[in-house]
């Protein structure tokens, strides 16, 4: 078992935390409440009095924090990851960030002889629970093997994608397609509603057809009984959408469908939505059509 420390306890890192705690490793967290940390700390875990404190016997690092500046934050600086971790350490960053920046921090994490993986995950605050997540993972075979057990007690499907960066380049397309498909998933109930048809039933029958997807099974039920109780937030979808959008423009690559859903979510976050589950998506479908 690995010294691990946890940087950013909130609805993904404390759950994923707590997996490895369970799981047998020495678990160090800290954030920015008090409140996450003592939640750890009641589930076996230790309490961190700063980042340079949380990681200073860390095997493994791993950072879940909400965006590329909030990443570069913790990691760079005296009190920051790099400066304050052993040489050796392996750190994983398992935030949602821009792939261009996951890249350049893996260079400074080299430079200061830690050995960088960008390691996002999809499966939502349940998937962290239940600690099924899907990880793609940025960065050496080498570090992507020795960080095998640690990924292996939070996540279920944990693939090696390609050299730093490329985790989050995958990340972005899995943001791609869980947008669009909640946006068609919203579209559709507001269809049966709209022609009184049972609509557990349907949404039945639609999970055992071609139509099926963890989209359907995680987020119908939300949608028909009106509960956008977060476990992705509408906010931070936003921001993966404005990567998905600025990175495909880099590249010259066309994404319609992407672009467009884009916007409906940011016009939720700018009417005060975006901490709503990103399910919420289906309020704006609703009202679009005149119904609620």
């Amino acid at each position: 078992m690995s010294n691990v420390a946890v940087i950013g306890l909130g609805i993904m890192g404390l759950p994923m935390a707590k997996n490895l705690a369970s799981a047998g490793h020495t678990v160090t967290g800290f954030n920015r409440s008090q409140g996450a940390i003592d939640k750890l700390v009641a589930a076996g875990g230790k309490a961190g009095a700063s980042i340079a404190d949380a990681v200073k016997d860390a095997d493994f690092v791993i950072t879940m924090v909400p965006d590329s500046p909030d990443v570069e934050a913790v990691v760079s600086g005296p009190d920051g990851v790099f400066a304050n971790a052993p040489k050796g350490a392996v750190w994983i960053d398992a935030s949602s960030i821009r792939p261009d920046v996951a890249k350049r921090l893996s260079a400074d994490a080299v430079a200061a002889g830690i050995r960088p993986l960008d390691a996002p995950v999809s499966g939502g605050e349940q998937g962290a629970i239940d600690a099924v997540l899907s990880i793609m993972v940025g960065g050496t075979a080498e570090d992507f093997a020795a960080a095998g057990a640690v990924l292996g007690a939070v996540g279920k499907t944990i693939v090696h994608v390609g050299p730093s960066g490329s985790g989050q380049t995958v990340k972005a397309a899995n943001q791609l397609i869980v947008a669009v498909n909640i946006q068609a998933l919203a579209e559709a109930v507001v269809f049966l509603e709209a022609y009184g048809v049972d609509t557990d039933a349907a949404l039945k029958v639609l999970g055992g057809g071609l139509a099926g997807s963890k989209v359907l099974d995680q987020k119908g039920q939300k949608m028909l009984d009106r509960n956008f109780d977060p476990g992705f937030r509408l906010a931070l979808h936003n921001k993966d959408l404005g990567i998905v959008t600025a990175a495909a423009r880099e590249a010259g690559v066309v994404v319609p469908l992407g672009s467009a859903v884009a916007q409906l979510v940011s016009a939720l976050v700018a009417r005060g939505d975006g901490g709503l589950d990103h399910s919420g998506l289906f309020k704006l479908a609703t009202e679009l059509s005149g119904t609620k």
